[in-house]
């Protein structure tokens, strides 16, 4: 072949290959479709060489494997073949090293190992080409195959240069593309599946120009009658008034976005409340473009959450209005909530009575059976007990009855009060002293008779004499019963008067007995009871075995008002009893204990918060009662 023939040979194949690249260019610029434009790159560069056979490997990430993602003059089984990246192979030397890859020959290849498949298939010489995308990413390799040995000129292998540069870009645009349209795909059933979603799009004049289903979903305007409409359309006439449309617009322009929460209007008039914002689009010289509008559907929602505020400010009025102590705990008296109530009653806060601290305010003696009522609590599924809690005003112990059961269909939440029955407790303990004190007088009253009669009888020389006498004393006794009877009306009695009367009924020869008090010394009717018991106990005692019976026994009263480092006014009472012989023994309980003492030594501190003495002396009793009083001089 002369020099002429193979210039005009060369220029030939020169045309060829430009016009194959031209070819290319735009078959790829008509196709947005990956394995169609890889199988048209494999045809012609196959044309381009003259070898009808090529293929493009794709590195997979990851798993150090090249597969074939499209092949020419192979069989169709060849795509999506696997092909390990072994380190003796020229397609991972090629990669690596970011050059083409020669083998003219595989019979005489000493450097590389080919895959078997490729010698089954007769392939003979062959040249890898690597591919990068831009950032020189390796993306895979350009393969060309020959079945006879052949020596690539360097003409062929910078073709196959350009041809490799050219097909990266192109992958990547058509990776980004397929990015693109997966993104797309996935947007649009976003928006169209968001139906509780009102997305929409405005010009910069804040004129709809984009209206998805969403918003017609929630607005009720189809997109054909959204389109042009002005946003401000969907504020509701009082918004509207008050500029709240344009401020909207002005704050997001200024500000990149603006909150849209408001009431808005439907097509049909109804309201719809959103949740949303309204975004600011500009373009690249940073003009107003438009505006992107997103806001949620939540009008059940709101009122709901209307309805649920109103209930719960009802509930606050009735917990506020309600004298007990609420609470809310957990299994096992955990507690959560306390309701004001506790720390007004109790000074504790409401923080410091969760968990168990609530037990600090509890009397220590209580501690172990609340507890243990918590733990029937978990199996009967309510509470009831009774216990002592501090008042934070005085730190007095108070009693409280507490219950609760299990709130709703929750099995850890209860809900509980503590109810103050510490009046009640003082009541239920003034009956029990009544109902024993109602038998003992019945019993003493009838000794007293007894020994009134005895006595009378002594020192009556005739039936009349008698009758006479012990009808008086009678009378007296009847007086005092009398007195007695009228302690739950609202007026007070002196505190001599009930002596006088008390006394009246025992007391034959005044000479044995000694007043020395004020008169006027009024008392609470609460108080008149148990006064009028103990002075009943003594009295009788006095009249059985005491001063009032012995030949020369005396008996002495005094009383006088005492008030001590500001305290309240007390009833300060000395009763004393002397020249009494025989006084009972340790074996002879009678006087020494009994229903009377204990009155005196128990119920009188408990009631009247009273301080007292009784002493057993060798001549008499002595007796003191020290008691706060409300009085009248």
């Amino acid at each position: 072949m002369t020099a002429l023939q193979k210039q005009t040979l060369d220029q030939g194949q020169l045309l060829k290959r430009q016009k194959i690249l031209a070819d290319f260019g735009e078959f790829a610029l008509r196709s947005d479709d990956l394995d169609s434009v890889l199988t048209e790159a494999c045809r012609l560069v196959g044309e381009a060489l003259d070898t009808k056979r090529s293929k493009v490997l794709e590195i997979k990430r990851g798993e150090k494997k090249l597969w074939v993602r499209a092949a020419v003059g192979w069989t169709p089984n060849i795509v999506g073949l696997q092909l390990n990246m072994d380190q003796h192979s020229s397609e991972t030397y090629a990669i690596k090293l970011g050059q083409p890859m020669v083998t003219k020959d595989i019979a005489k290849e000493e450097r590389f190992g080919v895959p078997a498949f490729m010698k089954r298939a007769g392939v003979v010489a062959l040249v890898n080409v690597p591919i990068f995308v831009p950032g020189r990413k390796p993306y895979g390799l350009l393969q060309v195959d020959d079945v006879v040995p052949r020596q690539f000129e360097d003409s062929d292998i910078q073709f196959l240069r350009t041809y490799a540069t050219i097909l990266g870009p192109v992958i990547d645009r058509l990776h980004q593309v397929d990015a693109l349209k997966v993104s797309e795909e996935r947007f649009r059933l976003v928006v169209e599946n968001a139906r509780d979603y009102a997305i929409f799009v405005t010009d910069a004049e804040d004129r709809i120009v984009d209206w998805h289903e969403g918003a017609q979903a929630v607005f009720g305007w189809t997109a054909s009658e959204a389109a042009g409409m002005s946003a401000s359309k969907l504020f509701t006439e009082e918004d509207r008034a008050k500029g709240e449309d344009q401020k909207e617009v002005e704050t997001a322009r200024r500000e990149g976005s603006a909150p849209d929460v408001r009431w808005h209007l439907r097509k049909d008039g109804s309201h719809v409340f959103i949740d949303g914002s309204t975004e600011c689009l500009r373009n690249a010289d940073g003009s107003v473009k438009g505006f992107l509008k997103i806001g949620q559907n939540v009008t059940e929602r709101h009122r709901t959450e209307r309805r649920l505020r109103q209930n719960e400010a009802f509930q606050r009025m009735l917990i506020g209005g309600v004298p007990q102590l609420i609470w809310r705990s957990e299994s096992i008296g955990n507690r959560i909530w306390s309701s004001p109530q506790w720390e007004q009653f109790t000074g504790q806060a409401v923080e410091d009575s969760k968990g168990l601290g609530w037990l600090e305010t509890v009397h220590p003696d209580d501690h172990a059976a609340v507890m243990a009522a918590w733990q029937d609590a978990e199996a009967k599924g309510g509470l009831d007990c009774e216990y002592r809690i501090r008042r934070g005003a005085d730190g007095k112990y108070i009693w409280h009855h507490s219950r609760s059961l299990r709130s709703g269909e929750s099995e850890t939440d209860w809900l509980g009060t503590c109810t103050d029955v510490e009046e009640l407790k003082e009541l239920q303990s003034r009956q029990e002293v009544m109902v024993a004190e109602l038998q003992h007088r019945t019993r003493n009253l009838i000794a007293v008779i007894r020994s009134l009669s005895e006595k009378t009888v002594r020192t009556s020389t005739t039936l009349q004499e008698f009758s006479e006498a012990f009808g008086h004393r009678l009378g007296s006794i009847t007086r005092v019963q009398g007195l007695l009877s009228r302690l739950g009306e609202t007026e007070r009695v002196a505190f001599d008067e009930l002596l006088a009367a008390e006394l009246s009924a025992y007391i034959y020869d005044k000479e044995k007995v000694t007043l020395d008090g004020p008169p006027g010394i009024r008392l609470r009717s609460r108080s008149i009871q148990t006064f009028a018991l103990a002075l009943h106990e003594l009295a009788t005692n006095a009249l059985k075995y005491g001063a009032l019976s012995a030949p020369k026994g005396r008996l002495t009263i005094r009383w006088q008002i005492e008030r001590v480092d500001g305290d309240p006014p007390s009833l300060y009472v000395e009763w004393t009893e002397t020249g009494v012989q025989n006084m009972p023994t340790a074996d002879e309980p009678a006087r020494g204990s009994g229903y009377g003492r204990e009155l005196i030594e128990k119920a009188l501190p408990y009631q009247l918060r009273a301080k007292t003495t009784y002493e057993l002396r060798s001549d008499g009793v002595r007796c003191t009662i020290l008691a706060p009083i409300t009085f009248d001089a």
